[in-house]
């Protein structure tokens, strides 16, 4: 890092100072490039419901470090750096909240985005006393005595800003996009009639930059991982120095329907969050892990771990009817996470013809996929469904007398 040299006796100059300050912003942005590279990162900002709820969310404290050059305008009596860039911090100390509103269609919502950038500003401006070289028991106010304030702050904060999209019919109101050189943190939707915001409102982008990762692990490449199984389900502890854990959670996949003279449908496939939460050493939390759905009409089971997060079992398929169709399972399981949720996929609906039945197919896991169809010639031999073997599948249906596919198990992954 650069540093100043001064001398007993020597006149200070403001520049010794402001040389300083510069140095310091630099050393500390080449060491935070060197850790965190040069794309946006976000650390806190966590977007919460207010208490009690209302239609009003908070931001609360938090940084974000971006690209940017040392200085685009003078720093006192520095120059300029225009063309020398670096990562450069802003810090928010205090929540930040911001009103919504409900649209006024019938059967409408609307999608804000909350998006964050670097400010730097500045402020604080002040009359500052100078020397009077002709009177110096008389200070000048402002220089040369023209009583005029200077800003006397340099600050570099978060900007947060909220864009409204356009209303439209629940379940196809657009997001808005995320401006250049702004990173988007969280999408908040509201529907017509709605009068207060909760969590479930709330969903972090997938794409949103915020640290994956937290010292003493100083990578993603030395983590460690457990492994939750079905039958491994149980408590897990944090282990001391953790902060912060990654965590994959699968629900059991739904079985098939069996065929009954028909073609049963498909089972649904369980749902699947992911994302990064905050924890304590020696905090304990209960892990669950579904089981793929077995034998005709029976959901997958539900994952968590403990109440932060979690992903639902898939349906079962229906049976089948001779002469009918076996619809398919309903929805996937959901899941519940403050970072990325996917709805498992519907099982396929079972078919048949005069010549032949084919089976639903079953529901697709996310990261996997389903069982696969069966097909029987009518009048011919009764076939089961196929069992799913992948983490979260549905299974699928059977033909005629044939029993439905078992489904896939959940799992749970826990990274730190």
């Amino acid at each position: 890092m650069d540093r100043q040299i001064v001398y007993p006796g020597a006149i200070p100059l403001d520049t010794d100072l402001l040389s300083t300050e510069r140095s310091t912003m630099v050393a500390i942005g080449y060491l935070a490039q060197a850790t965190l590279g040069t794309n946006i990162v976000a650390d806190g900002l966590e977007c919460l419901a207010t208490q009690p709820t209302s239609m009003t969310v908070s931001i609360g404290a938090g940084s974000i470090t971006q690209f940017g050059d040392v200085d685009i305008l003078p720093f006192g009596s520095l120059a300029s750096e225009p063309t020398a860039p670096l990562l450069r911090m802003g810090t928010n100390l205090y929540p930040t909240n911001f009103q919504l509103t409900a649209p006024t269609g019938a059967s409408e919502a609307v999608n804000y985005l909350i998006e964050a950038s670097l400010l730097e500003v500045d402020t604080t401006p002040v009359v500052l006393p100078y020397y009077n070289a002709a009177n110096p028991s008389q200070p000048y106010s402002g220089p040369g005595g023209d009583g005029l304030p200077q800003n006397t702050q340099r600050l570099q904060q978060v900007q947060l800003q909220l864009k409204a999209g356009a209303p439209g019919t629940v379940g196809f109101q657009q997001t808005p996009a995320v401006d250049a050189g702004w990173a988007g943190l969280y999408v908040i939707t509201v529907q017509s009639g709605q009068t207060a915001v909760s969590a479930t409102n709330i969903v972090q982008l997938p794409s949103a930059p915020f640290l994956a990762w937290k010292l003493p692990q100083l990578s993603p490449g030395t983590r460690s991982l457990a492994i939750f199984t079905p039958t491994t389900q149980g408590t897990w502890t944090v282990p001391s120095g953790i902060s912060v854990v990654k965590l994959k959670i699968w629900g059991g996949g739904g079985a098939g329907g069996a065929g009954f003279g028909g073609a049963g449908g498909g089972g649904a496939g369980g749902g699947y969050s992911e994302g990064y939460y905050t924890v304590s050493p020696g905090e304990s939390f209960f892990v669950t892990v579904g089981n793929g759905g077995v034998g005709t009409g029976t959901p997958g089971g539900s994952s968590s771990f403990g109440n932060i997060a979690s992903a639902g079992g898939g349906q079962a398929g229906a049976n089948g009817a001779s002469g009918g169709v076996g619809a398919g399972g309903a929805s996937g399981g959901n899941a519940i996470s403050s970072g990325f949720a996917v709805t498992g996929q519907s099982g396929g609906a079972g078919i048949e013809t005069s010549a032949f039945a084919l089976s639903g197919a079953g529901g697709v896991a996310f990261g996997g996929g389903g069982a696969n169809a069966v097909a029987a010639v009518s009048g011919g031999a009764s076939s089961p469904g196929s069992s799913c073997t992948v983490v979260g599948g549905g299974g699928s249906g059977g033909v005629f007398s044939g029993l439905g596919g078992q489904g896939g198990p959940g799992l749970v992954l826990v990274e730190w």
